[in-house]
């Protein structure tokens, strides 16, 4: 029923703040189209600590951050300025090309405070991949919610277990958060051809077959999968319809073609993408 079983790699960012890799993996690339899933934290922040990612470019994918504790501001070359709070959903479309920055909320710097979530991006199927850019937010309270006894999905993006999620998807997907606060079991939607697991904490097994934190489990396609879990758990659980073709990774560009990564890299070496209103600062372009 587990076809693979994916690691997380650890990154130190700095002060403590680590981010944990599950894709892309030296085995897998991606699930439907997830192709990059990190979890971040969870750490706590003194007083004058603080997230400051400068502007930096996307392109080819959407990215969605997913908080269970903390805020980061979001600011984009749109002039969308959002808080991301956790359960809310911030959708950002790149398409052809997006720029934004992710800092520690100016009300919060000066305070102790934690800061835990999954950062995901989704690769755009070849058809929309040089789309235009857009940005929407979602609060935690307009997501749709099922429960079962001692579980409860709040559906991020996509559709399964009979719901909807809100925010526009341009390919068949799902992407749920689940906790539960004991004993507790739930199945997969059995209509998407891939689909994984993460367990973010708790004691979690599939079929008998324990799936240890910060792992990934992928599971063979057309196959009942059920979850259960011992104690209090945080699951997430995603994937969708196999992509389009393979995709190309380069920094922070995902592209069908190396001539559309090289294309985004030349634009942001000559800072030809579109700036953030508010901010002067930007990450360069890094060495290959």
């Amino acid at each position: 029923m587990i076809s693979q079983t994916l690691k997380a790699h650890t990154k130190d960012l700095g002060d403590g703040f680590t981010v944990r890799r599950l894709l892309p993996a030296a085995t897998r690339k991606m699930v439907g189209p997830f192709i990059f899933f990190d979890h971040m934290g969870p750490v706590n922040f003194a007083p004058g600590r603080a997230i400051d990612v400068r502007p930096h470019p996307h392109i080819g994918l959407a990215t969605v951050t997913y908080l269970f504790e903390g805020a980061i501001m979001h600011r984009d070359s749109l002039g969308y300025e959002q808080r991301i709070t956790p359960g809310d959903v911030n959708w950002m479309t790149a398409g052809h090309g997006i720029v934004h920055s992710e800092r520690s909320p100016e009300d919060e710097r000066g305070k102790a405070r934690g800061l835990h979530g999954i950062q995901t991006w989704i690769a755009l199927p070849v058809a929309d991949e040089r789309t235009d850019p857009a940005f929407a937010h979602h609060p935690a309270a307009t997501l749709p919610v099922k429960h079962w006894p001692n579980a409860e999905l709040r559906l991020i993006a996509g559709s399964g277990w009979g719901l909807q999620a809100p925010v526009k998807t341009f390919s068949p997907m799902f992407y749920g958060a689940i906790t539960t606060s004991g004993a507790a079991q739930f199945e997969l939607p059995p209509e998407h051809a891939e689909r994984a697991i993460y367990v973010v904490d708790g004691d979690v097994s599939v079929c008998g077959t324990v799936t240890a934190p910060h792992t990934v489990a992928v599971f063979e396609p057309g196959v009942p999968v059920t979850v259960n879990t011992s104690s209090a758990a945080r699951i997430m659980a995603f994937g969708g319809a196999a992509m389009d073709g393979d995709r190309f990774i380069s920094w922070n560009f995902v592209a069908s073609s190396k001539e559309l990564i090289e294309d985004a890299r030349s634009r942001w070496r000559e800072q030809r993408f579109p700036g953030v209103p508010g901010e002067t600062e930007f990450i360069p372009l890094p060495e290959r």
